[in-house]
């Protein structure tokens, strides 16, 4: 039985505590003695150290490289060698430009291999001649120089006196020659022993300038490739490397290296440009779906190639950044920048931001409803509010909004916007329930108007209306908020206005996260004449964006990263310039910060009369209507008769929807504020209205409707 060890313990939080702590005496058994690790065990720690370390992969890859660039040096060498002393090179081109369909070129390059091969048969045939007369000239030459010796010879003799001295010049030839020999004889051995080194450092050479060797074999500032200019060779190089076999197979058979499958590499913004156009066996969606594969293969990251669909068959766009372009800034918005801009709803477009060829991209929003989406904090209300910024500096349009996120990113619109509902829980998705049904009364009121009749745009904006589509509350008739069905109250007023709102110019702008059938239903978002959105997870979320046309002709929100491409979205619209043959295009937005869109909304709100802001739908069924009258008239000093019509009717549909201008001029003629003509037009005024209310009798004789 082992013995108990028996430690003392004492409790010293602090220096004073020491000598008056008291001992706390723990009595702990002995442990038992550690068992020793195997030596197989640490062997195999060792090994996989070994393996796994930094120094042990480099020396490998170091290896790899080096034998690989001597290799591939000889390949190439060979090659070169086969191509100069054969007509290989001008038959690949023969076979390249019939394959491009260009007969002239081929028909060139036909002649040159012709004209090459007559003159290797001339040199060929003068080869057969060449010893005969190499043998003469060798007679020939040496008679002449031994004759040539000699002369010399004598005169050096009768200079000197010497008659010996007739020989003396073709006796040091005679030395100089055997000396020459047996430099020969010394250097020939280690010649013989160093020439294959030298070969095989030539070889070398040539492999490393080519960096023949695979990309992880390659140094570090080789691999990268940052900054590395897009040539064709490149461009085929990553397409054959793209582990397409048939790819890879059509490349390798055609004689031009498949340079023929390209067309002009141009520039296009911060970035180059090119078209693919792949051979028989290989489809489109082979090189789409190997998007990171193909950009690693062009030394870019994922996120700076963007592989389209044009019109030509069986081709595919590259658009491929410069290396980090992507993540540089765009500038200002022009709305921040231009002071004096204004809007015009019909024939203008929303300065949005910039296409990834650097040009602007400008979105009209004339009778186009409009969905957009992405992922949380990805940029999609400033997205969405840049719209209606530059929409309210157009005095004629009119807003109804609801921010179910409630944080005051739509603040400003107070004092522009009619109604501006700001909230997260489910009152606040019931105001604006009410809110989006009213606007379904108006576009109803407006299609019963005679042929003919123009109405102010009236843009329905509702921002998380996922919170609106999830909504679990129900009315008094058991009827949800929320929801997809056909009893759903939010769903059924958006459908409404998706329907028939375009006719009258009632619109509805929606932004949402995440889209799915739950939150986003396929009828709405469905509905939409333009779709944008941001960053996504997945590809099924894409398609539930954007549709399937669009995610099937090129466009990757889910491919876009979350957080670094933050304001950059994929459009599917035919409100922006989209290039010929593709289905969307990716615009990087404008970023307008919360000081400049207030400073944007002062100077809208100073192009209209004053508009009286509602926070709330108002359900008392009991309604003043002079003082409604006022409200709804705000600061301005005069407002158009319609124009307060439109307002009241937004204001209250129930009390007001079916008003005419007989009801209108009823009230104020009642109330001694009748409306009269201004510049031609009849208008209500604003002090004639407030003398009303201030002077009529205070026993409850105000209109009530």
């Amino acid at each position: 039985m082992s013995e108990n060890v028996v430690h003392l313990h004492k409790h010293t939080d602090t220096p004073a505590a020491v000598d008056t702590a008291p001992t706390v005496l723990t009595v702990v058994p002995d442990a038992p003695p550690a068992q020793p690790v195997p030596l197989w065990v640490r062997s195999g720690r060792a090994v996989k150290t070994a393996v796994t370390h930094e120094r042990t992969r480099s020396a490998g890859r170091a290896v790899v490289r080096h034998g690989l660039y001597t290799f591939n040096g000889g390949r190439i060498a060979a090659r070169r060698a086969w191509d100069g002393r054969t007509g290989s090179r001008y038959e690949r081109m023969i076979r390249a430009a019939e394959a491009a369909g260009n007969l002239e070129a081929a028909e060139e390059w036909e002649e040159r291999l012709q004209r090459f091969r007559a003159a290797r048969h001339h040199r060929r045939m003068d080869l057969l001649h060449s010893p005969v007369d190499a043998a003469k000239g060798v007679a020939v030459g040496a008679g002449m120089s031994v004759g040539v010796l000699v002369a010399l010879g004598v005169v050096l003799a009768i200079s000197t006196g010497q008659a010996a001295d007739v020989v003396t010049p073709l006796t040091a030839t005679i030395d100089f020659i055997a000396l020459l020999i047996r430099i020969v004889q010394v250097v020939w051995g280690p010649a013989i022993t160093i020439g294959p080194f030298l070969a095989l450092l030539a070889l070398w050479s040539v492999g490393r300038k080519q960096h023949a060797a695979p990309q992880w074999a390659l140094p570090a500032n080789v691999r990268s490739g940052e900054g590395e200019p897009i040539t064709p060779s490149i461009v085929v190089k990553a397409l054959r490397d793209l582990g397409v076999p048939a790819l890879a197979r059509a490349i390798k058979e055609m004689g031009d290296a498949g340079a023929s499958m390209l067309g002009p590499i141009t520039i296009a913004g911060c970035g180059v440009e090119v078209d693919v156009t792949l051979p028989s066996g290989v489809s489109t969606n082979e090189v789409q779906s190997k998007r990171r594969k193909l950009a690693e293969n062009l030394t870019r990251h994922e996120h700076e190639v963007f592989i389209t669909i044009p019109q030509a068959a069986r081709t595919v766009r590259l658009w491929i950044a410069d290396s980090g372009a992507l993540d540089e800034p765009i500038g200002p918005s022009p709305l921040v920048t231009d002071e004096t801009m204004t809007a015009d709803y019909k024939k203008g477009k929303a300065p949005w931001g910039q296409d990834l060829r650097g040009d602007a991209a400008a979105l009209s929003l004339y009778q186009r409803h409009l969905l957009i989406t992405g992922l949380s904090n990805q940029g999609k209300t400033v997205a969405l509010r840049s719209l209606a910024l530059w929409l309210s500096l157009d005095k004629s349009v009119q807003f109804l909004m609801g921010d179910l996120k409630g944080v005051g990113d739509w603040a400003m619109f107070d004092g522009l916007a009619t109604t501006l509902i700001q909230g997260p829980t489910d009152e606040h998705v019931i105001q604006v329930t009410e809110m989006v049904e009213s606007a379904v009364d108006e576009m109803n009121r407006r299609i019963q108007a005679p042929p003919g009749t123009q109405f102010p745009p009236l843009i329905v904006l509702v921002d998380e209306a996922q919170v609106a589509f999830m909504c679990p509350a129900k009315d008094e008739d058991k009827r949800p908020y929320g929801g997809s069905k056909a009893n759903s109250r939010y769903f059924m007023a958006v459908r409404k206005i998706h329907n028939q709102g375009r006719a009258v110019n009632v619109l509805m702008w929606q932004g949402t996260q995440d889209p799915t059938n739950e939150n986003l239903p396929k009828l709405v978002r469905e509905g939409a004449h333009t779709r944008a959105s941001l960053a996504l997870g997945t590809e099924s979320q894409a398609r539930m964006a954007l549709g399937d046309k669009a995610v099937d002709g090129g466009a990757a929100p889910n491919l876009l990263r979350p957080g670094l491409d933050r304001g950059t979205l994929v459009v599917a619209s035919d409100g922006i310039t989209i290039p010929a043959g593709q289905s969307s295009i990716t615009v990087r937005t404008h970023y307008i910060d919360d000081d400049a869109a207030t400073a944007i909304t002062d100077r809208a709100k100073a192009l209209r009369d004053g508009v009286t802001t509602l926070h709330a739908i108002d359900r008392d069924e009991e309604r003043d209507a002079l003082a409604d009258i006022a409200a709804v008239i705000g600061d301005a000093p005069r407002v158009r008769t319609k124009d307060v019509l439109a307002r009241l009717a937004t204001r209250n549909t129930g009390a007001y929807g079916e008003w005419s201008f007989i009801d209108l001029k009823r009230v104020l003629d009642d109330a001694g504020a009748e409306p009269y003509k201004s510049d031609g037009v009849m208008v209500v005024s604003r002090d004639r209205v407030a003398r009303a209310l201030t002077n009529r009798d205070t026993d409850g004789s105000a209109s009530t409707e």
